[in-house]
């Protein structure tokens, strides 16, 4: 770093130099001198700031933008503590660890939390017990060392949103109380979408070598669990729909299909093919947003890949909805298991492409699906079926702009905080002809083309000590989406 300080010091004493010496020297020669060092003081920054300076040319508003979004139907409260100050707010002693499927007492709670505290690992849990969580949920809201969050893949989709004043942003989902309290001023909760009781998620934290009795966590974690009926049913669904007239939105944007999966198989199908039949009464010239999240049954997958996408403009995913995506539907790598560190872009570009050619707009299909918004740690690309959408450039900037502030938990970019972590190299395909693409910091954002499907590529700069990374997904899809302009078909 000191070097590169020294060498930009010396750069600029040589152009001053220059400028004395401007009058004895030919005018075409000074013109190249000075080209040559301020380029090479260019060169000189860092690739983190170079990347910011260059984002913020390229991210303009659209031409065209929304005024009135509409977003349902996920909605909660996060409540996020230490795991072992409620514990022991909760009066329970440490204990050995046992892992449950479903969480119906207190002692299954302790246990549960033991178990993955010692293994330092993630996990969700459904609360069974209503009326014990409720006592729960209102010791860990009170708690001091609490925070409470909006939460919910909507809910956070639309506080991300309302913070542009020139937006009117109505919300569906179970708001309670205190829910609405959190929520931006610029939010609208229809009456009907609100109930006397919150929908709380609580957040169990613990840190890296953090002891409890004889367990000691050897990686920093969470634990999470909840009794949420209202989510797992889509109550809101058919409210959200109906709201539509009234709202007039020019974009809607929909989540939370995925907490169906706590329902049995039986109830699950019923209750999507209302949801498709829903979906189904929103006007054609609307067009829908669906965030998918995180799931774990590829039935359940392959059915939202064959019923709902057809029915929606634009979806938003990660690296592990995306494998898991093809590998429920025999998609191509649908072999690779995991994910070996950053998701290598060629795959990832074969997957995106196979979906918009099977599941996508064509001449030939009845299908609206035309984007998709895909992120991950390193890099994010958006894939657009060519004609229908403008300023994804912009978009897919913004969203890793986005990205950046919001983990870092600053207004903008302090590229001392931020690192590249993008490959500077990569190949656009496996499963045809590749072309072979460098990253330039100057030019972040990277455009190549596939048989009437376009793809923008930039990378993310990755913030060095976050501060909260829970809702990141949704903020970048939300700023992605302020961004882009649909074209009328």
């Amino acid at each position: 770093m000191w070097r590169r300080s020294v060498c930009v010091g010396l750069l600029a004493l040589a152009l001053g130099y220059l400028c004395v010496l401007g009058p004895e020297l030919p005018p075409a020669a000074l013109r190249q001198l000075s080209a040559s060092l301020l380029g090479t003081l260019r060169r000189a920054r860092s690739l983190e700031a170079r990347t910011v300076a260059a984002w913020q040319a390229a991210i303009v508003r659209p031409a065209r933008g929304w005024a009135r979004v509409a977003v349902g139907v996920n909605a909660c409260v996060d409540v996020v503590l230490s795991g072992v100050k409620l514990l022991e707010a909760l009066g329970l002693e440490p204990s050995d660890g046992k892992n449950h499927a479903v969480l119906n007492s207190r002692q299954d709670l302790r246990e549960a939390f033991a178990h993955f505290m010692e293994r330092g690992a993630a996990a969700e849990r459904f609360f069974s017990d209503a009326e014990a969580f409720q006592d729960i949920a209102r010791t860990a809201s009170e708690h001091p060392a609490a925070q409470l969050y909006v939460g919910g893949n909507a809910a956070l989709i639309g506080q991300k949103l309302a913070t542009n004043p020139d937006l009117k942003i109505l919300l569906c989902g179970p708001v309670g109380p205190k829910l609405h309290e959190l929520l931006d001023d610029n939010v609208v909760v229809p009456p009907e979408s609100m109930q006397e009781r919150d929908e709380f998620h609580l957040i169990l934290e613990y840190q890296a070598g953090e002891q409890w009795g004889r367990v000691r966590a050897p990686a920093a974690n969470r634990f999470i669990f909840s009794h949420d009926l209202s989510n797992g049913a889509l109550n809101m669904l058919e409210v959200f729909v109906s709201s539509l007239d009234e709202f007039q939105p020019d974009l809607v944007v929909l989540s939370g299909l995925h907490m169906m999966e706590g329902q049995s198989k039986e109830m699950r199908h019923r209750r999507l093919m209302e949801a498709v039949a829903s979906i189904s009464d929103i006007p054609a010239d609307i067009p829908i947003h669906l965030e998918l999240a995180s799931m774990t049954d590829q039935d359940f997958m392959s059915n939202i890949m064959h019923q709902v996408f057809p029915l929606v403009n634009s979806i938003g995913l990660n690296e592990q909805e995306l494998l898991f995506l093809t590998q429920s539907a025999s998609g191509p790598h649908a072999s690779l298991a995991s994910w070996s560190g950053i998701p290598d872009v060629g795959v990832v570009s074969d997957i995106l492409f196979w979906i918009l050619k099977e599941h996508g707009k064509t001449a030939e299909r009845a299908s609206d699906l035309t984007r998709i918004h895909f992120h991950t740690l390193a890099y994010h690309i958006l894939v657009t079926v060519d004609g229908h959408w403008g300023n994804q450039a912009a978009a897919v900037a913004a969203g890793a702009r986005a990205a950046s502030t919001q983990a870092c938990a600053t207004d903008t970019i302090d590229a001392s905080k931020v690192f590249l972590k993008a490959p500077l190299e990569f190949v656009t395909s496996h499963t045809e002809a590749p072309s072979k693409i460098s990253l330039n910091p100057d030019k972040p954002v990277v455009h190549w083309h596939r048989e009437g499907i376009s793809f923008h590529f930039t990378p993310v700069l990755v913030c060095k000590d976050p501060v909260r990374t829970v809702g990141l997904g949704d903020a970048i899809s939300a700023e992605g989406l302020l961004y882009s302009e649909v074209y009328p078909q």
